[in-house]
């Protein structure tokens, strides 16, 4: 069994970095007051080998809203094929592209063996409520596999003319509480606490029983104290690690985790690994 299990990890590949967020790197940079240089694989893989964690590595495809190419979905399958073991993938598809996503998605799971599906509502322009996008959610439940969400706020354009054009509003997390509702046998996980909107995740959570929050993207010493308490006691079993690499390393997130205080041995078990195995379906 692996120390935890990191539910939230961007490749650090020119393909990420130079290509599908290209404009908005420095921005994010400046957000997440780090410097992000281009890795290869070959480093992140060893860096979570000897941190002995598993990796969830996301592609991305924003394409129709922003112009730019994606992380695609193969890209993804090939690196979880070099590393086995170490990495699991979860498939991108631009919910703008209509049949062609429902294909791709159907291709990125079945065939790539991909183990879910990333969405970005504020790079990608689009309401998860909109009807319009529910046959996405459709697919993704019949094929047994979680969504998950980037809510809240966004280092992608901070600091930019105009969030550089990026509305956070597609992000809140109120919008995920219709489409938990529609499809309860669909898991949903609501990435990056949803600030500053946390408090309609931590309603979510605690009333949806398919619907988990992902702790990503803020070093846990700056996470909101209402989601720490509702972490260490009645909501456990809702919350996962997630680091937000490469603009939060795992070993920083784990830290300053570890310096927290009241958080049980089982709590820790459960946010750092058992949560996320359940859902990913590891446990056996």
């Amino acid at each position: 069994m692996p120390r935890a299990i990191d539910m939230h990890v961007h490749v650090p590949t020119a393909s990420f970095l130079d290509g599908a967020i290209g404009p908005y790197r420095a921005a994010a940079e400046r957000f997440f007051r780090t410097s992000v240089p281009i890795r290869e694989m070959d480093e992140v893989a060893r860096t979570y080998e000897e941190l002995d964690i598993i990796g969830v590595l996301l592609a991305w495809d924003a394409e129709t809203a922003t112009g730019l190419p994606p992380v695609t979905n193969q890209e993804i399958a090939e690196i979880v094929r070099r590393y086995p073991g170490r990495f699991i993938g979860f498939a991108s598809v631009d919910p703008w592209k209509g049949r062609r996503a429902l294909e791709e998605l159907e291709r990125a799971i079945t065939e790539l063996g991909l183990k879910g599906a990333k969405f970005h509502p504020s790079l990608q322009a689009f309401y998860p409520h909109d009807t319009r996008f529910y046959p996405l959610y459709e697919k993704i439940a019949a094929l047994g596999v979680p969504a998950l969400f980037h809510t809240g706020t966004s280092g992608l354009g901070a600091g930019l003319p105009g969030g550089a054009g990026i509305k956070l509003d597609y992000a809140r997390p109120i919008y995920l509480d219709a489409v938990a509702a529609d499809f309860p046998e669909l898991i949903i996980i609501g990435a990056h606490t949803g600030w500053p909107w946390h408090e309609e995740l931590l309603a979510i959570i605690g009333h949806k029983p398919n619907v988990y929050m992902d702790l990503s993207g803020w070093s846990p010493r700056y996470i909101p104290a209402t989601v720490l308490d509702a972490a260490r006691r009645r909501l456990s079993e809702k919350m996962l690690f997630g680091s937000d690499y490469p603009f939060i390393t795992p070993q920083r997130w784990l830290a300053d985790f570890d310096a927290l205080d009241g958080f049980s041995p089982e709590v820790r078990h459960k946010i750092l690994y058992e949560n996320a195995a359940r859902i990913l379906k590891l446990s056996a």
